[in-house]
């Protein structure tokens, strides 16, 4: 038997909540309001349980839960306050039975089952903070979930609460539903309510200011400024105008109504805090037909330079939102009947294919953009992209008559630029292709800059020019634009391209062990990648490493028996030196002549 006076530690999550203005409730209704309550502790009983919770106190109005992972306790929160808000959907704001929760991980003492000391204190303090309805986490629980959970999450700043001596950093999570009592815009009529455009649609809201110095609102105006401006250069968004969105300003909002009434499917919305010189913007982007959140995250940095700091921060939300937005609307395609598929849906769908660096996955896209270009011939990023298919089917081997197939490619190539003379996606993609297939280095690193010059945040446009750079022997200047393909876009589809130029760009500075590094990181997420296996082979073999490099030779060769020396260009070189190196480290690594 147990000692019911025995103390123990443990490191857990704690879970607090009560039930907000409770006595009221009471005083006005006690047979309703306990009722209701009965009804509400067993959705939520039912919701901690289901995320593997215990509940380890109850009294009255109030719950006290232990978790043993910080990303299970807030996950139950927001699935909890969500299924709390329907409960309250069909009630009058003065009958709702709204909990308010507290989430913090610390150490706690733990006696026949109830929990003890600081991390309890805490964690009741933040239920304290908490709206209606809402969440607040200490700090230590959003650095543990806010690379996991894609929930918005609100800096409310440092908070000095009763009995707790240490100041505690605190965050609010999302909005879950109408418990929140935000007030929406009186909706419009419904013929003024906009239809979505055929292409991705966003609208940027004005960012909180979070400083408490009203003096900043024009700080957080020009982040938002710079972002719209920033996201407007994307011929492939359809971006509202700084006007439209911020009639919102200072407004509590509906993000559905904000979607409809804007005709977008996304809406970007965050804050800002300015103090002791350093900046934190916070963003969440939204999906405004369903209330979804798809991303937040939080960029931060020193006060020295105002204006370049606009630019850092509003270059790194734009590189993550364009990303975001692509990922979630190829998602959205693949969700579509076959049967309904238009030129645009297709386009998507040859996307979401086109960088899993398969042979087949190749061909399924490659197929995707030319029934794009059935149904629409004027489609200049399709084009682009159907081309861009081709060079991927060469770099791998995988072309059956390479003549023909790389013919197609440049004509695809030459269509894209010609249709897209204002499009920078197909100037940049059209460029690439005619310089790593075609050989046309100066008229692809025309068609780049080109496309550079309409929009410096393009991502793909820094990749293309990275690798025309290789080709050209300008590999310090190939890393540069390479790292900022990356910089505006960590986590795009294409960042395993761009990690293998960086590859070549070290190989060809030199620098084989750092070369080798990366190349043996894509293998290792795409092992089915002949290229980077190629890169690893000769990185290694001048390196000094023969071992490995005879490895990866072999699997290179595994994938594509039909590889030699004679047909493995890289890219078209220009520097002799350049066809040298790559010659020589190949014979090294063991390829057939």
């Amino acid at each position: 038997m147990s000692d019911p006076v025995a103390v123990s530690r443990r490191l857990v999550a704690v879970f607090a909540a009560d039930v907000e203005g409770y006595s009221r409730l009471m005083g006005t209704d006690e047979v309703g309001t306990l009722k209701g309550l009965t009804e509400r502790r067993a959705i939520l009983d039912r919701i901690i349980g289901e995320h593997r919770g215990r509940i380890a106190n109850t009294a009255g109005d109030s719950v006290l839960a232990e978790f043993g992972s910080a990303v299970d306790a807030v996950q139950c929160a927001v699935e909890a306050q969500a299924a709390l808000a329907e409960a309250n959907s069909g009630l009058a704001p003065d009958r709702r039975i709204s909990f308010r929760i507290g989430i913090h991980i610390g150490d706690v003492m733990v006696r026949a089952g109830d929990l003890f000391g600081d991390g309890v204190n805490i964690a009741a303090r933040l239920e304290t903070l908490a709206k209606p309805g809402g969440v607040c986490v200490s700090g230590a629980t959003y650095d543990q979930v806010r690379k996991v959970l894609l929930v918005p999450f609100t800096d409310l700043g440092v908070r000095h609460v009763k009995n707790i001596p240490e100041p505690i950093q605190v965050y609010e999570v999302g909005h879950f539903g109408a418990t929140h009592g935000h007030v929406s815009r009186p909706p419009r009529e419904e013929a003024e309510l906009l239809p979505l455009p055929n292409k991705p649609s966003l609208a940027v809201l004005p960012f909180q200011n979070m400083s408490g110095d009203p003096e900043q609102e024009y700080f957080a105006d020009g982040i938002v400024e710079d972002i719209i401006t920033a996201l407007s250069r994307f011929k492939s968004l359809f971006v509202i105008a700084r006007n439209s969105s911020f009639t919102y300003k200072g407004r509590a909002i509906d993000i559905k109504q904000v979607g409809r009434e804007l005709g977008v499917r996304y809406v970007l919305e965050g804050s800002v805090r300015k103090a002791g010189g350093r900046v934190r913007i916070a963003g969440q982007l939204i999906d405004s037909t369903t209330g979804t959140h798809l991303w937040a995250d939080r960029f931060e940095g020193k006060l020295e330079d105002v204006f370049e700091l606009q630019d850092q921060v509003a270059t790194s939300v734009v590189g993550e939102l364009v990303t975001e937005v692509v990922f979630a609307e190829m998602e959205r395609a693949t969700r579509k009947p076959t049967a309904s598929l238009d030129a645009y849906d297709c386009y998507l769908r040859g996307l979401s294919h086109l960088f899993k660096f398969s042979k087949n996955d190749a061909e399924v896209a490659l197929g995707y953009f030319l029934k794009a270009l059935e149904l629409d011939e004027n489609f200049a990023p399709a084009y682009a992209w159907a081309g861009l298919a081709y060079v991927l089917r060469a770099q791998n081997g995988w072309m059956v008559d390479a003549a023909q197939e790389s013919a197609e490619a440049i004509h695809l190539a030459r269509r894209a630029i010609e249709l897209g003379q204002l499009n920078d996606l197909a100037l940049c993609v059209g460029g690439m292709i005619l310089a790593s297939i075609g050989g046309e280095l100066d008229l692809g690193a025309e068609c780049i800059s080109r496309g550079l010059s309409m929009n410096a945040n393009l991502a793909i446009g820094w990749e293309a020019s990275g690798f025309l750079h290789i080709g050209l022997g300008m590999h310090p200047t190939a890393l540069e634009h390479l790292r900022r393909a990356e910089r505006l876009s960590p986590r795009g589809p294409s960042m395993t391209q761009v990690k293998l130029g960086m590859a070549a760009a070290h190989f060809y500075c030199g620098q084989y062990e750092e070369a080798a590094r990366l190349a043996e990181r894509i293998t290792r997420a795409h092992p089915t990648f002949a290229p980077a296996w190629r890169i690893m082979a000769v990185s290694n073999a001048l390196g000094g490493d023969q071992t490995i490099a005879a490895e990866a030779t072999k699997q290179a060769l595994q994938l594509d028996p039909s590889q030699r020396i004679s047909s493995l260009t890289w890219l078209p070189l220009r520097r002799a030196q350049d066809r040298d190196r790559w010659k020589e480290a190949l014979l090294r690594a063991g390829f057939p002549q």
